[in-house]
């Protein structure tokens, strides 16, 4: 039968996520709006925008966190450009963004001393791979496939090289081993659900001796340049943005790692997160026509859950579109590049209250388009 309650919020979208849980765009600190970001209010509020972030992740002493343009997508082309190309590098990937950053390493910056591991939708390449002696280069959760990795172990702690993650649908929902990621890349979108096109970059101690002490034979575009005079400029890291960022898409992040700090820090969002693919877990046990995209249950995501169902392509895309004109579901098809199947975000800004009322309406839309 066709189910009479809808979730409350149907916003399932893996980017932009939905709002945190009781947001109110009134209820945004807006002082900084028409003042230059370079102006006394604005220099702070970017700060306090790093420092808050470093605080609630618990970054080890000598990290920085710096607001960088273009979302994640420019975080991770501003390290790459910058810091790749001192030693060899290794790159895994197993969906279409760290496929596009093999892209990048191949093809722009056309380094001739990469080695790359590549697996299916569904997957992980080999991890053990890895050479400590070679810069590392991966995503901690493939935001187009729901398979993350599932620890650090791989990662060796006496590397010679630098490890560079994208984990833009990670940190705030996954457990991250600090002290193995010399360069973490996320955008304010996805498990906060805050604004787009603003990223964060996080980097170690390492890193930062890289930066000083390497330069890149390729031309730097301005707008990745991170240091100046061989010495990193450490303004970025202190409010002092490349480029004039949107003082509303602060606030609205200032909003969110204040609610994050309101439901008990990081720890709280990634149980949070756990809690909603424990109800999508569920179901699947019970319902032999849907199962997981990942291969096994300890490399599965949290946050962008992936599905694949007993229907032809014509008839997956029917079930989404079913689900989305009774307004009870929105973007939850898979990924264009991915496998046919469904791809529901679970980030701490969803309600598992929601995905439990949402489930018999996944059964309800099968039913519908299998008859």
């Amino acid at each position: 039968m066709k189910p009479t309650q809808k979730p409350h919020n149907p916003n399932y979208s893996s980017g932009p996520c939905s709002k945190r849980p009781g947001y109110d765009v009134a209820s945004l600190k807006l002082d900084t709006l028409g003042r230059s970001h370079r102006s006394a209010i604005g220099k702070a509020t970017l700060k306090s925008a790093c420092d808050e972030t470093a605080e609630l992740l618990g970054l080890p002493d000598g990290y920085r966190v710096g607001v960088v343009p273009a979302s994640d997508t420019g975080a991770m082309e501003m390290a790459m450009w910058s810091l790749l190309g001192a030693r060899p590098v290794d790159v895994f990937y197993w969906e279409s963004f760290g496929k596009g950053w093999r892209s990048d390493i191949e093809q722009q910056l056309k380094l001739d001393n990469a080695r790359f591991f590549e697996a299916a939708y569904g997957q992980l390449p080999d991890l053990s791979q890895a050479d400590p002696a070679h810069d590392v280069v991966f995503t901690w959760n493939g935001t187009t496939s729901g398979v993350r990795v599932p620890n650090g172990d791989w990662i060796a702690d006496d590397r010679e090289g630098l490890t560079i993650c994208d984990a833009t649908s990670a940190v705030f929902a996954q457990s991250m081993p600090w002290e193995k990621l010399d360069v973490v890349t996320y955008s304010w979108q996805k498990v906060l659900g805050g604004e787009a096109a603003h990223g964060m970059l996080i980097l170690s101690p390492r890193a930062v001796e890289r930066l000083e002490s390497y330069t890149p034979p390729w031309p730097m575009p301005k707008i990745f340049r991170l240091t100046k005079g061989g010495e990193l400029i450490e303004g970025i890291f202190q409010g002092a943005t490349i480029n004039t960022p949107s003082m509303l898409c602060v606030a609205d992040y200032l909003d969110a790692l204040g609610w994050v700090r309101q439901q008990g820090g990081v720890g709280a969002t990634i149980a949070r997160c756990n809690a909603n693919l424990a109800v999508i877990e569920q179901f699947v046990a019970e319902n032999e026509w849907i199962d997981f995209l990942a291969g096994s249950a300890d490399i599965r995501s949290n946050t962008s859950v992936c599905l694949s169902v007993d229907l032809p392509p014509e008839g997956v895309k029917a079930m989404v579109s079913l689900l989305a004109d009774e307004g009870v579901a929105y973007d939850i098809g898979a990924y264009r590049d991915a496998p046919p199947g469904l791809r529901i975000w679970c980030g701490a800004t969803v309600e598992a209250a929601d995905l439990e009322t949402l489930m018999p309406w996944l059964a309800w839309a099968y039913n519908e388009v299998k008859e």
